[in-house]
């Protein structure tokens, strides 16, 4: 008896290897179609993913998007030159009450001529606060012009319609800067200026200050308005030196320096995995469930969503305010960050202690405060601003591009 089942169950035993063999060849098929062939067809254009063909396409996209910021400035030069005034005076674009809950503060130097970003800018918030309507009348704007000439067309337009703060209106300068001042220190006055001149003037519960050249999402008050109100209530949140509202993208894949972000990856992967392998063993019609595919599947998703870009994946947050992550901050980048009041008095004098230079810039000034002082900084995801600037106010670039 023994005899006669013996070549069965080698029989059994072989079969078994080669449904697992034919399993193996699928994958890998499956693997090389994906990465080899249909990712790269589907990805080649998208700037933030490692599919891009950077040689194929960066220069033609850096034209396109440079034309395009040109047509929306000119689009926000008439905007503020066809605003209607109400009985002959200039109406001012957005003013809250007495003692607003933010101020919008947005800083301003004299850049590119014809771009118009921060007119882009604040058109986008005076759209945006129209829109909001009563849950945004405890917000302010607030334009901070830190140009040192007076040829800066754009801030004296926005003086009509917007409270503005001069820096070097006068001929003395409270601040102590002078003209030999490198630039990244100067910046990082013109910062500390800006942010003292919005508690000053308003003495709001937040300030949030916008760079000249990073635009609103179009929600941005929503979430803001859930962030502050829902989720900075919680102890570990409440205290945070800032709120970043902007990461670069191409800083946004999961291969990075932050550790909090390999735990979302292996997230995806515990999430697919399972997905896709009840998807396979269905359509393949294989009975009950295999470890090792589910491991594969879940490196595989892992694979995909890094090798076409975390910062595309991150967009279907955008679906609801409660969706929007935050997440410890890392150093780069400043053009868009929220100060509760108390922490920005602190900020103000911690910025005093520093001097910045090149490759010491405020951003990285600001994060290194926060382990020499134990402060903590968050990181909201996705972006809530986007940045449009691609002529640097602190260097020449003759070259602009988009990476």
């Amino acid at each position: 008896m023994s005899t006669s089942t013996s070549p069965a169950a080698m029989l059994l035993r072989r079969l078994r290897r080669l449904s697992w063999g034919s399993t193996a060849i699928q994958l890998f098929i499956l693997t090389v179609v994906t990465f080899g062939l249909l990712a790269p067809l589907a990805c080649h254009r998208l700037l933030h993913s490692y599919f891009y063909l950077r040689h194929w396409h960066l220069n033609q996209m850096s034209q396109e998007f440079l034309q395009q910021s040109l047509k929306e400035g000119e689009a926000a030069l008439h905007y503020f030159e066809e605003l209607p005034s109400a009985n002959g005076s200039v109406p001012i674009v957005w003013q809250a009450t007495p003692r607003p809950w933010l101020v919008i503060t947005i800083i301003t130097v004299d850049r590119q001529p014809g771009f118009h970003y921060v007119l882009q800018v604040v058109s986008q918030f005076h759209r945006l606060l129209q829109q909001c309507g009563p849950p945004c009348e405890g917000h302010q704007l607030f334009l901070c012009n830190v140009e040192r000439s007076v040829s800066h067309f754009d801030a004296k337009l926005l003086s009509k319609y917007v409270p503005v703060a001069n820096r070097y209106e006068g001929t003395e300068d409270d601040y102590g800067d002078d003209p030999s001042t490198n630039s990244f220190e100067k910046e990082k006055q013109d910062y500390v200026y800006c942010l003292e001149s919005s508690l000053q003037t308003y003495n709001p519960d937040y300030v949030l200050m916008v760079e000249d050249d990073a635009v609103p999402e179009e929600q941005i008050f929503p979430v803001l308005e859930h962030l502050l109100r829902a989720r900075f209530s919680e102890p570990h949140l409440r205290d945070a030196l800032y709120l970043k509202l902007y990461h670069p993208e191409r800083l946004q894949h999961y291969i990075n320096p932050e550790p909090m972000r390999i735990l979302e990856w292996i997230g995806v992967g515990m999430l697919l995995g399972p997905l896709l392998t009840w998807i396979y063993m269905r359509f393949a019609s294989r009975p009950g469930f295999s470890w090792p595919v589910m491991l594969f599947f879940s490196l595989y998703s892992m694979g995909l969503v890094e090798l076409v870009g975390r910062h595309y994946f991150l967009e279907l947050r955008r679906l609801s305010p409660s969706l929007y992550s935050v997440v410890p901050a890392s150093e780069c980048c400043t053009p868009a960050m929220l100060f509760p009041a108390p922490a920005a008095r602190r900020t103000l004098t911690y910025l005093s202690q520093v001097y910045c230079h090149k490759g010491f810039g405020k951003d990285m000034a600001l994060y290194s405060l926060l382990r020499a002082k134990g402060e903590r900084a968050y990181v909201v995801e996705p972006n809530l601003v986007k940045h449009i600037g691609l002529f640097s106010s602190l260097r020449y670039n003759f070259h602009p591009s988009l990476l």
